[in-house]
């Protein structure tokens, strides 16, 4: 393999499809990327390369990679350069992964379509005119797009795998704790999970092999020394299918096409499907905001433009600025026992609906996204915007891992499917995927 060739091929594609004018999954290129990837091919040829040599990896702009800019697609931080390497970073650097760029986000990843960067929308690859989802839309797209083999996204209330979606590529929200958000810059701490994106199962599995385990600088991650398989109380898998969620797909037909991709990997493969009761999930959407809100206003008040870039207050966009009104908010609120105290019962209601079904099943198994992308520049309603991560904020709530995988398409936009596993459970949602994805 000619790796420099690969990298120089890649950066030709990207100088020619994305910028403002195309895709505009990047905001920021590695400057040193040609001098990495030729110390990456000499080790590849002596034979001493780590798992991801020869993979070109790209990272959404709320991660700090040193030397590189991280400026979360906001005009708060527009110059801002990081002083360190993220964990998750350190930790590709360690395997040979070669980091092409930052890429393009929702701002401050406040966001479901890529459409509040202050630095522009990024365009579905697909069609163009399409939002590619968020908040990691130009993870999603730079791996649609042939930009990069894997990207790395962070997931809050689906931000992974909407645009995962949207994109008709594979993203996957590993278990809350499971991977270290040390350097990340947070939305909600209380759920943000990062993880990778790529075109294939296969590519996802490999850096989720790399960038798991406990961290000392994130008291978050749990002391997990390799990935637990799913202990499998009965002889065959089960999975579950819940009508609660049918009830919040606005598009019928998706819901649909998934059962009859359900049926057919049973059917092949000897697989149960029984109905579960997840009676609480109309109320994620509703428990989310509040908690997201106020844990993000808490986050920001560090960007006072003294210390670095400039007050965001002042230089946000309204999406971002709307969360900060509304966390304070609720923050003031807070002194009567309102809104975020009900909100975190909600949460833990939602997560014993999952414990319960999952003594019964092994997956659960949902469209990714309630409906299919909107045109860029539409008039969406917050309320609307919120909706397209009804599907997915669920297990944020509960902490659980989840992968979307393209599994169809409706009028040549890509349909995900969401499987939804125990923490922790992270390989056993590999081999189903792989399995799914045989069948397509």
């Amino acid at each position: 393999m000619n790796f420099l060739k690969k990298v120089k091929d890649t950066l030709k594609k990207i100088g020619e499809e994305d910028g403002k004018e195309g895709i505009n999954s990047f905001l920021h290129l590695n400057p040193d990327v040609l001098k990495e990837s030729e110390i990456i091919e000499k080790k590849i040829k002596s034979g001493k390369a780590g798992k991801l040599a020869g993979k070109i990896i790209a990272i959404k702009s709320n991660m700090n990679v040193l030397g590189m800019t991280a400026n979360c697609a906001s005009k708060t931080l527009e110059n801002y350069k990081s002083t360190y390497d993220a964990t998750v970073v350190k930790k590709i650097k360690k395997e040979d992964g070669l980091i092409i760029g930052m890429l393009n986000m929702d701002e401050f990843a406040c966001g479901s379509s890529g459409e509040t960067s202050a630095f522009g929308p990024t365009k579905n690859p697909i069609n163009k005119e399409l939002i590619s989802g968020g908040s990691s839309s130009g993870s999603a797209a730079s791996v649609a797009a042939g930009f990069c083999d894997i990207s790395l996204g962070s997931d809050t209330g689906g931000s992974i795998r909407n645009p995962a979606s949207h994109c008709g590529v594979v993203g996957l929200k590993p278990s809350y704790g499971s991977v270290s958000r040390y350097g990340l810059m947070d939305l909600s701490m209380s759920l943000d999970q990062i993880g990778p994106l790529a075109k294939n199962v296969e590519n996802v599995k490999l850096m989720f092999e790399v960038i798991f385990g406990k961290d000392g600088k994130d008291a978050t991650t749990f002391d997990v020394t390799e990935i637990p398989e799913h202990k499998k109380q009965k002889k065959t898998i089960t999975i579950g299918l819940s009508k609660d969620f049918e009830k919040l797909c606005s598009d019928k037909k998706m819901y649909e096409i998934i059962k009859k991709k359900v049926a057919e990997l049973a059917k092949k493969k000897g697989y149960k499907v029984v109905d579960v009761s997840l009676k609480h999930i109309n109320l994620a959407v509703q428990a989310y905001y509040p908690l997201c809100y106020v844990e993000f206003f808490s986050s920001t008040r560090k960007y006072d433009g003294r210390r670095y870039g400039h007050k965001i207050d002042e230089t946000c966009g309204p999406e971002v600025l709307r969360r900060i009104l509304g966390g304070s908010e609720i923050s003031q609120a807070e002194y009567s026992g309102l809104y975020y105290r009900n909100a975190l019962k909600v949460k833990e209601l939602i997560k014993q609906d999952f414990e319960n079904a999952f003594r019964k099943v092994d997956f659960i198994i949902s469209p990714t996204v309630p409906r299919l992308p909107h045109k860029i520049g539409s008039k969406i309603t917050p309320q609307e915007m919120y909706s397209y991560d009804a599907l997915t904020i669920p297990a944020n709530l509960a902490g659980i891992c989840a992968i979307s995988i393209p599994i169809s398409e409706i009028n040549k936009i890509p349909l995900g499917m969401q499987i939804m596993a125990p923490a922790f459970s992270e390989n056993s949602l590999f081999d189903i995927s792989e399995e799914f994805e045989q069948i397509k």
